[in-house]
């Protein structure tokens, strides 16, 4: 598991920057997911129709129905996250959103069969303890708004979904052609949506198509292709347990680049998720 750990741990890194970009593009949500996976796609689509044409076609031709079931709970995901982000603050729409071990454990369990070490389960244990420590600060400042919340909570049940179907995917799918064909899915979903409700694409100022740009470059094609990667070789709930670090590295960030102070528990919390996740890893792992 050596060699898996460090991709996954950049990927997490990568990821952490989305909410603050979120924050930078100021635009409206459906914008700035589809901005993000459109690009990403963009980027993919030459590449994977060099080297893994073939694949793709048959990931679209053999597997249609799982592929658009991916891409459509990605979409959901990035469309509802990104909404939650202008109702709440950036500690506590995250924190929500690190909800999905729990979720994909129990899925894991009673769909898949997959049995896990009693040490990873202690690992999500106090990795939620840190989330909650996190998100405590930003709901006692009053960003806790019932609807981001809500809004936040429905995109960790989306990406849940996405992962445990990914994990059934990935393991006959190689990463360029399955990542393709979800991120392309993803952004056509929500390039529909923009149409359909009328919302713009021009007349934003140059901050917002870079941050756009770099949500594309680092948390979509970093962070989410690591996740990817990861998925192939690792159960989707240690996927998720790692991601579980996206709190401390999105409240360090907002910390330098939105001056959001964090409080006396969001730092303990941060300490518990890394303590949390080297738990979940060195002790952790699958019983199958």
């Amino acid at each position: 598991m050596s060699r898996k750990v460090p991709v996954l741990l950049a990927g997490v890194v990568a990821i952490s920057c989305a909410a603050v970009l979120v924050r930078l593009a100021g635009a409206p949500p459906l914008f700035v997911a589809a901005g993000r996976l459109v690009i990403a796609s963009l980027v993919l689509l030459p590449l994977c129709l060099v080297s893994a044409r073939r694949e793709f076609v048959d990931l679209f031709r053999q597997r249609l129905r799982p592929v658009l079931l991916a891409g459509a709970l990605l979409a959901a995901h990035f469309a509802l996250w990104i909404a939650s982000l202008s109702y709440t603050t950036v500690a506590s729409s995250v924190v929500l959103v690190t909800t999905t071990p729990f979720i994909v454990a129990l899925a894991s369990y009673f769909l898949f069969g997959e049995r896990l070490r009693r040490a990873t389960f202690a690992g999500m244990g106090v990795c939620l303890a840190g989330a909650v420590l996190i998100g405590y600060a930003g709901w006692r400042e009053g960003g806790s708004a019932l609807s981001g919340n809500a809004l936040a909570f429905l995109a960790a049940l989306a990406i849940s979904g996405y992962l445990l179907v990914g994990r059934r995917l990935r393991r006959t799918a190689n990463l360029l052609p399955y990542s393709t064909a979800v991120f392309s899915v993803a952004g056509a979903l929500l390039v529909m949506a923009l149409v359909a409700t009328g919302t713009g694409c021009g007349g934003y100022p140059s901050r917002t198509y870079a941050a756009v740009l770099a949500l594309a470059l680092v948390p979509q094609l970093v962070g989410h292709m690591s996740l990817n990667w990861a998925l192939r070789f690792l159960p989707a709930t240690m996927v998720t347990v790692a991601v579980l670090g996206e709190p401390v590295g999105a409240s360090i960030l907002a910390v330098v680049v939105l001056h959001e102070t964090p409080a006396l528990p969001e730092i303990a919390g941060a300490a518990m998720i890394l303590a949390g996740i080297a738990l979940a890893f060195l002790r952790g792992g699958s019983d199958r």
